[in-house]
Parts: C-alpha cells; structure tokens; sequence
C-alpha cells in the first residue's frame, strides 16, 4: 500500500468531498463497505453548503488523505467548546478494513493536539451503530453516556428509516496521542 499523504480541504475539493462521503455511507455503493447506513439512513449525507461552512469556521479543517494521488478519506476536526470534534470521516468503501481509517484518525487526534492543544477528541455516533462504535472503542473512544436527539425532519441529515436514531457522544483523552 502507498503511503497516505494528508492535506487541508479547499472549496475546490467540495465536489470530491460529495463523492466521497456519500460512497462510504449511503446508496448500494456504500455496501462494498462496512460503515454504510443504507439500512437506516436515506438521503444525502453532506452537502456543499455544510462543507463550505465548515471550512470557513475559525478552528476547523477537513482533512484529505490521498494515495497516489487519489483521495482515500477525508474528516472533519473543529474545535467546539474546549473539544476537539472528529466528524464527516469517510474512507473509500474500496479501502475500508486495510488501515487508512485508522491512520486519518490518528492524523485527526494528532493535529488537534499538537495544532490546537485540545485535551480531548469527542464525536457523536448514531447509537444504534454497534460495530462503528466498537470500532472508535478500539481507537480508544469511550462512550459518555450522552445522548442528543436525530434531527428528524431535517434532510440535510438525511431521511430516517427507523423511528429511534439518536446520537451518542463518545470522548478520547489526547494526552497520549504519539
């Protein structure tokens, strides 16, 4: 595997960014993975306006990875109230199990860190997710316990299937990012 090279999102990688996230969560081309939300989530999973706004937030990068020169992942790292916040992390459906979500999050915790000197990373998970959330525990992420209501009626989120989504936050102690 070629070595994954890491960038700063510009509004020129908006249209990639679309593709890539919506590959990794939505549709049938998102079951070539295992982070889809096919089963439970229809719709659009992000969206131009959203990405803009992120990258013109003070304190927020979405961050590319590339191999090849082909973008892999991407996610989204923000400082929110003291926290660094991880979220819109996509890889390639194609890529996902190889290591390359692994290495993008540690870049994230790194960055937030080292860039920011946040003491901890937090992320809100659909709860309902079990594997996506073993895989974050795996990484270190614990879950706190706190739940925020799904924003039903909102298609920016996408249209729900199920009646009983919410999101959960999880947490991880930056200290001992290497």
């Amino acid at each position: 595997m070629d070595l994954l090279t890491f960038r700063i999102a510009t509004a020129a990688d908006i249209p990639a960014l679309i593709e890539l996230v919506t590959s990794a969560y939505r549709g049938d081309a998102s079951r070539a993975g295992w982070t889809t939300e096919a089963d439970i989530l229809d719709g659009q999973r992000v969206d131009a306006e959203a990405i803009t706004a992120d990258l013109n937030r003070p304190r927020s990068v979405i961050l590319l990875a590339e191999q090849a020169g082909i973008l892999m992942a991407c996610c989204h790292i923000a400082d929110e109230d003291g926290h660094g916040y991880f979220g819109m992390f996509a890889v390639n459906p194609q890529a996902q199990g190889g290591g390359v979500g692994k290495q993008v999050m540690h870049h994230a915790e790194q960055f937030v860190a080292t860039q920011w000197r946040l003491p901890t990373m937090q992320m809100t998970v659909i709860d309902c997710r079990e594997e996506l959330i073993a895989f974050y525990e795996r990484r270190g992420y614990v879950r706190t316990g706190i739940k925020k209501p799904f924003p039903y009626g909102d298609e920016r989120f996408g249209i729900p299937k199920r009646d009983d989504l919410q999101f959960e936050i999880l947490e991880k102690p930056l200290g001992a990012v290497a």
